[in-house]
């Protein structure tokens, strides 16, 4: 009888050793560990060389009209605009660098040319939209334009500013 006694309670003891573990979590609750990322990208960069501009050449005005240089740098004039013997026109050009093979779009504004008191004024055009940069992180791109002419504008050397912006897409 004590082999019995003994036999019975050493099954239990094992039954409610078995069944411990089973009553310390509830089942509510689970923990996973997640993970997270960054990446640093270089900035982009927008240089315009020194000796670059948008050209729009020499010429007289008649009654007015308009200069326009693409953005492959060919010049060509409307209306009573003539250019002169010897004019050159050139379209202005920008280098960018960044992150390698990433694309970019490519924004520009018009401005006026001024010389004393007289402002005439023109608009840019990009040599295109968006562009990428090449696997070693550089492009270039360049702007044309179309100058306005009154036919009121007195001779002299005209000058002005206009901005581009490039940005990554």
């Amino acid at each position: 009888m004590k082999k019995t006694i003994l036999a019975s309670t050493l099954a239990t003891v094992g039954v409610l050793a078995m069944a411990t573990p089973a009553f310390a979590g509830s089942g509510n609750q689970s923990t996973a560990t997640g993970t997270a990322t960054a990446t640093i990208v270089a900035p982009i960069v927008l240089t315009h060389p020194a000796a670059a501009s948008l050209n729009f050449g020499r010429f007289t005005t008649g009654t007015g009209g308009s200069v326009t240089v693409t953005a492959a740098g060919v010049g060509s004039v409307g209306s009573d605009v003539t250019f002169v013997p010897g004019s050159t026109n050139s379209a202005d050009q920008f280098t960018v660098a960044g992150d390698a093979s990433r694309s970019f779009s490519i924004t520009t504004t018009g401005g006026n040319v001024t010389s004393g008191a007289t402002n005439l004024a023109f608009t840019t055009t990009a040599s295109a939209a968006t562009a990428s940069l090449s696997t070693t992180g550089t492009a270039s791109f360049t702007v044309g334009g179309t100058l306005t002419v009154t036919g009121t504008a007195p001779a002299g050397s005209y000058t002005g500013t206009y901005s581009a912006t490039v940005t990554y897409n």
